[in-house]
């Protein structure tokens, strides 16, 4: 081994980190020139490491066949397969809904979503409370503000309570398995459960506090897409709605959809309804978001409009497999179906797709669907296969919203979801089988069992983390094989000597925690790990006490929205700019570390 390839190692990783926090190019870019960089070095200048083994392209792309790395992207697919088919929803608002005042019911609401991370990919937690806390802030009058960054907060809390708890630590103990130091479900979930209860404090009781409030982008958003449709609903003999009870004027039974009409046989019985009880045959006008229109239509209670006039049965809509997605399209100026009513109009038997309901930015009478005449630059919200959705670029008289394209949640396929993650879950921590089987298989399950179609299961494979991970690995490999960790943790063990085991581990999680918030948390956790074995071994110290540090520093990308895709998540629909992450994150990192050299050095008996 010479000098040339330890300073050449050293020059590509800085290189790759300075053009990772530059963010000039996409990751996947920096990543693969990452790789490539290291195959040339070692291929035009062959080198073995100190045991005489030579160091191969092999070695350098193993890390795209790390188990670790499979596991995170199973994962992915699982959790994908919870959120297609609504199953965390209704938990979600049930826990939520536990509370009393709007402060309440949004701690409520947060504790679950830190309680489901450790058990479910931090990212997915997200993407299904962002809805939750949306609606809930509107009800309670509540900053939503307020809620969201505390949501990307409180999921990477609970992520460091289990193994699976958050992809960094799947990295982590891979890397450390392979070095001989295995990782267990719960060896994390002691100290990790004491950083979960600190930060939820600080969480909880400070962050309202120091986040501001005002006429947001998370307002507006929420606005928007809360807009509602108008949509019809035919009570059929065994409809979910038959029998429901007007109350005060109203139909709260019917929770997030509100009737505007009721038609029973050719009798149009308007708002307030009272003593009003829903029965078969009535068509219910209604209005209703698109969301709460998209989960009634998965669970059969609502019906698309069809091209005869008529609606669909529910063997029809039973019938609606992964495939069937919701778009909406708007009517072009000089549209044939303008000026005509949806009965006329014919976008179904033109363009083969469903008509679900309708959107006009001005005020709308109250009628029938069937009878609501198009107006130019109305939004109809209807639904088809993918394929009959792609015939729909080439028409003059509708313009497709490709961005709004989004499957049908399968909601009659929640159980066999709940069913297979469960079965993830429980065979990896009871050691039945190696976590990365046990997630493999269950994303095979997720797509047999019709919970994702192919497509869908492939759009939650990132590429950004395949290719982040497979180079971050193969810098890891070079650093390790060159000798370079091996000189870092030299350098440091000495630049501390004479310093205590805990100060040792303090100033380890303080650098990754600085880190992470610069790069990407996979890409710190993979580079740090090396490094933290080499430094325990040089110091004499227990090395899963400094694995330890390497996971939960890693997880405290709380300064910056890009030190972890949660913040990036939240960042939108909260308004926030990147020095809020600062402002309110950058004391919970000094939290954590403060929190962590005491509770870890007395965890691990150092």
């Amino acid at each position: 081994m010479t000098d040339l390839h330890l300073w050449a190692t050293y020059l590509i990783i800085l290189a790759t980190v300075a053009a990772y926090v530059w963010d000039r190019w996409p990751i996947e870019t920096v990543a693969l020139a990452s790789l490539a960089a290291f195959i040339a070095l070692f291929a035009l200048f062959p080198a073995h490491s100190a045991d005489g083994t030579p160091i191969t392209s092999t070695d350098l792309i193993s890390g795209f066949a790390n188990p670790a790395l499979a596991t995170v992207l199973a994962l992915l697919i699982v959790g994908q397969g919870l959120f297609a088919t609504d199953a965390m929803d209704q938990p979600a608002r049930m826990i939520a809904g536990l509370g009393g005042s709007g402060a309440i019911a949004i701690g409520m609401a947060l504790m679950a979503a830190g309680t489901l991370s450790a058990i479910l990919n931090n990212t997915p937690v997200v993407v299904i409370f962002i809805p939750v806390l949306a609606t809930l802030a509107t009800q309670r009058k509540f900053p939503v503000e307020h809620a969201l960054m505390p949501l990307s907060f409180m999921s990477l809390l609970g992520g460091n309570t289990t193994l699976i708890g958050s992809s960094t630590n799947l990295l982590v103990a891979g890397i450390a398995a392979r070095s001989g130091t295995p990782v267990g479900f719960f060896d994390i979930t002691v100290p990790g459960l004491i950083l979960f209860a600190v930060g939820t404090a600080y969480v909880l009781l400070v962050v309202p506090r120091l986040v501001k409030t005002g006429t947001s982008a998370a307002s507006d958003q929420f606005a928007a897409s809360g807009h509602h449709f108008i949509g019809e609903i035919r009570i059929t003999a065994d409809h979910p709605f038959l029998g429901t009870q007007s109350r005060s004027g109203l139909f709260p039974g019917l929770q997030d959809i509100t009737p505007r009409l009721v038609i029973r046989r050719g009798i149009t019985i308007t708002p307030p309804f009272e003593d009003v009880t829903l029965s078969e045959g009535d068509r219910l006008v209604v209005g209703a978001t698109r969301r709460a229109l998209a989960r009634a239509l998965s669970r059969g209670s609502a019906q698309p409009y069809e091209a005869n006039g008529s609606e669909a049965s529910d063997s029809a809509g039973s019938s609606r497999g992964a495939d069937y997605h919701l778009a909406e399209v708007v009517v072009t100026p000089g549209s044939r179906h303008a000026g005509r009513t949806v009965r006329h109009a014919g976008v179904g038997s033109i363009h083969g797709v469903d008509v679900i309901g309708v959107q006009r930015k001005s005020r709308m009478g109250r009628a029938p669907l069937a009878e609501i005449r198009l107006e130019a630059g109305d939004t109809l919200l209807v639904g088809g296969t993918s394929e009959d959705l792609k015939g729909l670029r080439d028409s003059h008289d509708i313009i497709l919203l490709e961005s709004s394209a989004e499957a049908l949640p399968q909601t009659r396929k929640a159980s066999i979801a709940i069913a297979v993650f469960a079965g993830v879950v429980l065979s990896s921590a009871l050691g039945l089988i190696p976590i990365v089987a046990a997630s493999i298989v269950g994303a095979f399950f997720m797509v047999a069992f019709g919970c994702l179609t192919i497509h869908q299961a492939a759009r939650a494979f990132d590429r950004r983390i395949f290719m982040l991970v497979g180079a971050s690995i193969a810098a890891a490999v070079a650093l390790e094989r060159t000798g370079g960790a091996a000189l870092i943790a030299q350098a440091t063990a000495a630049g501390l000597h004479g310093a205590s085991l805990p100060v040792i581990l303090s100033v380890l999680f303080l650098v990754v925690a600085i880190m992470t918030n610069l790069l990407s948390h996979s890409a710190t956790a993979v580079l740090f790990t090396p490094i933290a074995l080499q430094l325990a071994d040089a110091v004499h110290a227990p090395r899963m006490a400094f694995v330890a540090a390497v996971i939960f520093a890693s997880n405290a990308c709380f300064a910056t929205p890009i030190g972890h895709q949660t913040n990036l998540l939240v960042m939108g629909p909260g308004g926030y700019r990147f020095g809020d992450f600062m402002r309110v994150g950058g004391p919970l990192i000094i939290i954590m570390w403060l929190t962590f050299s005491v509770a870890g050095p007395w965890y691990y008996g150092l």
